[in-house]
């Protein structure tokens, strides 16, 4: 099922504008041969435009988009040799599972033996094995999203293409689903983008993710990278839980409400920056524990349970406020202070992050 040699996508200097809108800005993005990339960003940002612009769908205003080297924004949609897996499946519900998938081999002049073969083994790579007479309707959310992947892989395209595909099931079958298109995307060794807005989708499928904001790139990054060193506040605010305190640079060192904070590697800003801080990356230090090298001071204001982990909500001394998540376990429950008592709160120096201020939200 392997396509020929995946090629590397190359988007240069993508606009385009619906009236006075600017849907994309002058993008540039670079999605090397058989990686797997995320477009992330929030609703009206770009992203989807722009997936729909590297499928033929919609035609730039201006700018350049090359599939291992040949322009293709003239080229129509069914003439560059990709996949797409839509929102809503966009199945035939009046043809069996094999005729779903075998659709595209139809198009392109497949069919007896050979169509049967590769039918069989697109089903087999879903999981879906024996399937192929079921009727639509009579197919699970999750079979009916394995059924959309096989029909957009089964004639080998060079590009996989998909557009929010997971957002119609629920949590735990998309977790699942999840890991299914990980482990398809290892196999078949495609050039795959997908779109979404669900930033822990992103971070458990790619191998690179671009966030964008309003119709530009804000970073681009492998998931570990742009999850603990965001280039910007909008970057840490859509990805992952944080809170942002507002530090100043005295005699060459930056602080906090007076107090020198302590880097692992020198930060490179000026004007006005930003302590991020991540709840899973602050720790409760017990009254006997010695001072650790960032130290924040305040009262606990609440305790949330919310199954395999604890939120507490902590008012600093300085007036601001901030999350600390901690294992749900007996243990660990019995170290939390209870609403009202005062609390210390460590942040190692490697998880001391500084950002410039850029306004985004928070």
């Amino acid at each position: 099922m392997a396509a020929d040699a995946a090629p590397p996508i190359a988007v240069r200097g993508i606009g385009k504008r619906y009236g006075s809108v600017v849907a994309l800005d002058d993008v540039d993005l670079d999605i090397r041969g058989g990686e797997f990339v995320t477009l992330l960003g929030p609703s009206g940002s770009g992203k989807t435009t722009l997936l729909m612009v590297i499928a033929g769908f919609i035609r730039p205003g201006h700018g350049s988009l090359t599939f291992g080297g040949a322009e293709m924004v003239r080229v129509p949609p069914h003439r560059r040799n990709l996949g797409m897996v839509f929102q809503n499946h966009a199945l035939f519900p009046h043809m069996d599972v094999a005729g779903n998938v075998g659709f595209p081999l139809r198009l392109r002049g497949v069919k007896g033996r050979e169509a049967a073969a590769r039918i069989a083994q697109a089903l087999d790579l879903v999981r879906l094995g024996g399937f192929g007479a079921r009727r639509i309707g009579e197919l699970s959310g999750g079979q009916r999203q394995r059924v959309a992947i096989a029909r957009a892989i089964v004639f080998a395209p060079r590009i996989l293409l998909m557009d929010e595909p997971l957002s119609a099931l629920d949590k735990q079958l998309r977790e699942q689903m999840q890991i299914e298109l990980r482990r398809l995307h290892g196999m078949l060794g495609m050039t795959t983008v997908c779109v979404t807005h669900d930033q822990r989708e992103a971070l458990t499928m790619s191998d690179r993710i671009a966030v964008i904001e309003r119709g530009r790139i804000a970073q681009v990054d492998p998931p570990q990278r742009l999850y603990e060193h965001p280039a910007t506040r909008f970057v840490a605010s859509f990805i992952g839980e944080s809170a942002f305190l507002r530090v100043t640079k005295q005699d060459g060192f930056w602080s906090l409400a007076g107090r020198r904070l302590h880097l692992a590697a020198p930060a490179d800003l000026s004007g006005p920056c930003l302590l991020m801080l991540r709840p899973e990356r602050l720790r409760i230090l017990a009254a006997s524990d010695a001072a650790e090298v960032n130290v924040l001071e305040g009262i606990v204001e609440d305790v949330v349970y919310q199954g395999e982990s604890v939120l507490v909500q902590v008012a600093l001394a300085e007036g601001s406020r901030v999350g600390v998540r901690a294992g749900s376990a007996s243990g660990a429950m019995a170290a939390i202070p209870p609403r009202g008592a005062p609390v210390r709160l460590a942040l190692d120096r490697a998880d001391t992050v500084l950002l410039a201020d850029d306004g985004g939200a928070s």
